[in-house]
């Protein structure tokens, strides 16, 4: 369901560019050269509806995946995983040794939040007081990278991931990325 989204998703991104390349350096020379007050031309009508239609394709398929992407986020771990793999940001278990260290694992995410919830915190940012969206943002990154993690590290067998980390970085605008990440061990006993 993803790939297909994502393949709608790159036809409507397609449509988009070439509706907005044909309009700016096609209509716009058109238009103060020709200056035609009859009527557009046809091309230009169909570059135009291509690129309305492709924000419109682009929209609906984003919006459709972020239902798809939420159910995965607070879907919970397999069974076989479910609370058998133990977190800790120290360097050892307390009173467990560790037997193997199987290696690195990590969950990424890249987050953002709409564009109405933009506004809000924009707001919030004159007025004072948290930006509840940006922390709510941040809570369901944090969730679904370390649910990523997690889920790796319970392909690999682990019993727990020690030394765990967070990183965050702004991307672009209101979207952060976040990175966890941890080693991964096996534990006596």
């Amino acid at each position: 369901m993803r790939m297909l989204l994502r393949m709608v998703r790159g036809i409507g991104s397609l449509a988009f560019v070439l509706g907005l390349s044909t309009a700016i350096f096609g209509g716009i020379p058109w238009y103060v050269l020709v200056g035609d007050k009859s009527g557009m031309p046809q091309w230009l009508q169909i570059a135009i509806l291509g690129l309305l239609g492709g924000v419109v394709v682009v929209l609906l398929t984003v919006a459709l995946e972020q239902g798809i992407g939420k159910k995965l986020a607070e879907a919970p771990l397999p069974a076989d995983s479910e609370g058998g793999v133990l977190l800790l940001n120290s360097d050892a278990v307390p009173g467990r040794e560790t037997r193997e260290i199987l290696g690195l694992v990590q969950g990424h995410t890249v987050f953002a939040i709409w564009l109405g919830k933009d506004l809000s915190a924009l707001i919030r940012l004159v007025l004072g007081g948290e930006l509840t969206e940006y922390t709510e943002m941040m809570g369901e990154a944090r969730t679904l990278a370390t649910n990523r993690m997690t889920a790796e590290a319970a392909k690999l067998g682990a019993d727990a991931v020690i030394n765990v980390r967070y990183m965050t970085t702004s991307v672009v605008g209101s979207a952060a990325e976040l990175l966890v990440y941890g080693t991964a061990v096996k534990l006596n006993g």
